[in-house]
C-alpha cells in the first residue's frame, strides 16, 4: 500500500475534535488499523456524517460489490462505528482517535498480533507526540470528584454527581482499560485492576455488539466506581455538559491524560471544582494522601501534609485512607467552572482546524 494514503488518511482523522498529529509513529499504527482496501474506504468516508452501507455505496463506487462486508470488518476492527436504531437501518461512520480506535483494539482485554504490533507504537506516540493534542483548545475530559471526599456532602455540584448522571435505563458497558493494557504489553504496567472502562448509550451498544465489551447494570457500574475509588484511580468523563458517555478509571502509571499532564505539561484534564485542603490539627502525618496523589500535590513538611492547589486535580482519590479524623477533604474552590456545552466544546476544539 502506498504510504501516501496513510498521509491522507492521517490529514482526514485529524480534522476530528480529536484529531491525530502527523508523524510516521501515526502513519505505522494507521497501517495496522487500517490494512489494504479498508484505508481505500476509509479515505472515503466521513468522522461527522453517517450513512447506511447503500448510502455509502453511493460514494463508493468501486467497492459496492463488497463495500457490506468492508464495512462489517471495520467494524469489528474499530475503526468504524455502527449503530442500528429501532426502526431503521443499520448506519457506519468513521470513528476519532479518542474515544475510537486508539482504544477499539484494547477493550475487549484479549492479547492478539494487532495489539502487540499496536501497543509499542501507542506508547510512543501519546508519550512524544499525542499530548497537545489531548489538550488542544480545551481538554477532552474533566475529572469527577469522589463525592464521599467532599467536606460537606451538601456542596456537590450537579455537574459532578455521578450517580446522578447515570440513569437508571442507561445502557452500560464496562471494557478492559486500553492505558493500562498499552503500558503492560511494554512492560510498564501496574498491578491496578483492568476491566474498568465504562461506556453509555450509542458507543457502549456499539461495543457490545462488536465484543469489545460486556453489558452491566447500574448497580455493577456504582460498585465498580467504588472499587477503583479505593484502589486510588482518579474519575474522569467527558468534558460536556448534560453528557455522560464515558467514565474512566486513570492511575498515574498507564494513564496517558495524567502522563502527558505531568511529564508533558500539556493541560489533558479539567480539574474538579474542588480543591483538597488539610486541617492541621487532626493530621498525624500518615503520608498516605502524599502517596496516593496521583498529580504529586500533597507532601509532608513539619508532620503536616500541605496541598499545593495549583496542582491539585480536585479529584479526593488523597481522602478515603486518611489515618486522621477526615484530616483531608475536599472543599468548593473560589471560582467554579461547569462544563461547556457541546457547542462551547465543539468550537474550542476545532478553533484551529
Amino acid at each position: 500500500m502506498d504510504e501516501n494514503v496513510y498521509v491522507r488518511l492521517a490529514e482526514l482523522l485529524d480534522k476530528a475534535p480529536a484529531g491525530v498529529p502527523m508523524s510516521p509513529t501515526l502513519l505505522k499504527i494507521l497501517a495496522i488499523l487500517y490494512p489494504g482496501e479498508e484505508a481505500e474506504v476509509a479515505l472515503k468516508m466521513s468522522i461527522f456524517e453517517s450513512k447506511t452501507a447503500d448510502g455509502w455505496k453511493e460514494v463508493i463506487h468501486e467497492k459496492a460489490d463488497s463495500l457490506q462486508e468492508i464495512l462489517d470488518r471495520m467494524a469489528r476492527r474499530g475503526t468504524v462505528f455502527s449503530q442500528r436504531k429501532p426502526g431503521q437501518e443499520r448506519t457506519y461512520r468513521l470513528l476519532p482517535s479518542v474515544v475510537g480506535f486508539v482504544e477499539t483494539p484494547f477493550w475487549a482485554g484479549r492479547e492478539t498480533e494487532m495489539t502487540r504490533a499496536l501497543a509499542p507504537l501507542w506508547v510512543k506516540y501519546m508519550d512524544e507526540e499525542f499530548g497537545g493534542e489531548l489538550a488542544r483548545g480545551i481538554p477532552l475530559i474533566r475529572v469527577v470528584p469522589i463525592e464521599e471526599s467532599l467536606q460537606d456532602a451538601s456542596q456537590i455540584l450537579p455537574f459532578d454527581a455521578i450517580p446522578s448522571m447515570i440513569k437508571e435505563d442507561a445502557f452500560i458497558a464496562v471494557a478492559f482499560c486500553p492505558c493500562r493494557q498499552m503500558r503492560n504489553s511494554v512492560g510498564e504496567g501496574c498491578d491496578h485492576s483492568l476491566e474498568n472502562c465504562l461506556h453509555f448509550g450509542s458507543m457502549a451498544r456499539h461495543m457490545v455488539e462488536q465484543g469489545m465489551a460486556r453489558k452491566i447494570t447500574r448497580d455493577e457500574c456504582l460498585k465498580i466506581l467504588k472499587e477503583t475509588t479505593e484502589e486510588g484511580m482518579v474519575h474522569n468523563c467527558d468534558n460536556v455538559r448534560g453528557s455522560l458517555a464515558t467514565i474512566c478509571s486513570c492511575c498515574e502509571c498507564g494513564c496517558a491524560f495524567i502522563h502527558a499532564m505531568k511529564v508533558g505539561g500539556h493541560a489533558t484534564q479539567s480539574r474538579s471544582n474542588y480543591v483538597a485542603r488539610v486541617d492541621a490539627g487532626e493530621c498525624v502525618s500518615c503520608s498516605t494522601c502524599e502517596e496516593r496523589c496521583p498529580m504529586d500535590a500533597i507532601t509532608i513538611k513539619d508532620d503536616v501534609a500541605v496541598v499545593d492547589e495549583k496542582v491539585c486535580i480536585g479529584c479526593g482519590v488523597c481522602t478515603p485512607t486518611c489515618g486522621g479524623d477526615r484530616a483531608i477533604a475536599l472543599v468548593l474552590r473560589e471560582e467554579i467552572k461547569p462544563p461547556p456545552d457541546i457547542g462551547e466544546f465543539v468550537s474550542a476544539r476545532m478553533k484551529n482546524e
